[in-house]
């Protein structure tokens, strides 16, 4: 278990470095060039982002691996974030409660991250998921109008998806290894549903959707 000094002095600085970049928007409030404004902010999501990637490998350093007989433990960060399940087909579901986020400069890490450690869990408790040598990947996001605020898929996030499967679901993110297919219905509830299947698969997968066949949970 890391020192709780050392902890707390790493997360300070992680705080503290988010406050600074949101202070540099707030003295952009009311500017004449709103460009000005929208870098200042992506600077301080990606300073908040990088911060909470570090501060969950600080948590589980520091935290004891299994919670003092009669507490509850509190619910996981990644129940709140979504889950994964592998289908009734053998295709990976994750389910997102979250929409793909902007990328003006670089794949999110948060979401990388996330992604990530739900299949870290999932092997944890049902085993090594299978690598597959040609794969689908299928971003498929339900939302509404006033909850999706980024509307062009070039504009999208999706390569923190890529980022974190590659060389674990599918050997590699090369254009002969991987497909990737973006997706979207209207659904009063926002959340993104993400499918890892074998190539051959493709056109049972878009046979079912089309048919509204369920097969996610």
């Amino acid at each position: 278990m890391q020192n709780p000094k050392e902890a707390i002095k790493q997360i300070q600085a992680l705080t503290y470095g988010a406050y600074q970049a949101s202070g540099q928007v707030a003295a952009l409030i009311g500017a004449s060039r709103p460009e000005n404004m929208a870098e200042a902010l992506e600077q301080t999501a990606a300073r908040m982002e990088q911060g909470t990637v570090h501060l969950r490998a600080l948590c589980e350093s520091c935290l004891p691996p299994v919670p003092a007989v009669g507490q509850k433990p509190a619910l996981s960060p990644l129940d709140a974030a979504g889950k994964v399940e592998v289908n009734e087909f053998g295709w990976l579901h994750i389910r997102l409660h979250t929409l793909l986020p902007h990328c003006r400069f670089a794949p999110p890490l948060w979401l990388t991250d996330t992604i990530s450690r739900l299949l870290d869990r999932h092997e944890r408790r049902h085993g090594k998921l299978p690598l597959l040598e040609q794969a689908l990947l299928v971003i498929d996001e339900y939302c509404d109008v006033d909850s999706r605020q980024v509307y062009d898929a070039d504009n999208k996030g999706w390569k923190a998806v890529s980022n974190a499967i590659k060389g674990r679901l599918v050997a590699d993110d090369d254009q002969f290894s991987l497909s990737l297919c973006l997706l979207s219905q209207r659904s009063p509830e926002a959340q993104c549903h993400i499918y890892v299947l074998p190539m051959a698969d493709a056109g049972d997968f878009f046979f079912m959707r089309s048919d509204h066949f369920p097969f996610s949970c």
